[in-house]
């Protein structure tokens, strides 16, 4: 009964501080997911001639990006989330994270 005891990790919660520590926390909870390859790389896209085995592994990336930005919608404020215009990929959702919130604490600080 070694489940019972188990207890699932909380999703990190970004409220729009401290930005470089949520995406520490974030980053490590995606890997521990093993959903992180779709943050860093994207979804391809199938090549022209694929055959179904590439296609089949592309539908698992995409199943994949899907949990990912599932767990980033969770993760984000509302008010946050509503002004990031692109939503499509996670990889997209991350990246605008990245640009307009990394070093803004620093940059407060000094």
């Amino acid at each position: 009964m070694a489940s019972e005891n188990y207890v699932q990790p909380s999703i990190p919660r970004f409220d729009g501080h401290h930005y470089d520590h949520w995406s520490m926390l974030m980053e490590n909870f995606l890997r521990s997911k093993e959903y992180w390859t779709v943050i860093e790389a994207g979804v391809p896209e199938p090549a022209a001639g694929a055959d179904d085995a590439q296609r089949a592994e592309i539908e698992k990336e995409k199943l994949k990006d899907l949990k990912a930005k599932n767990y980033l919608f969770q993760a984000i404020d509302r008010a946050i989330l509503e002004t990031i215009l692109n939503k499509y990929t996670s990889k997209t959702i991350w990246d605008s994270m990245k640009k307009k919130y990394q070093g803004n604490e620093r940059a407060k600080r000094q």
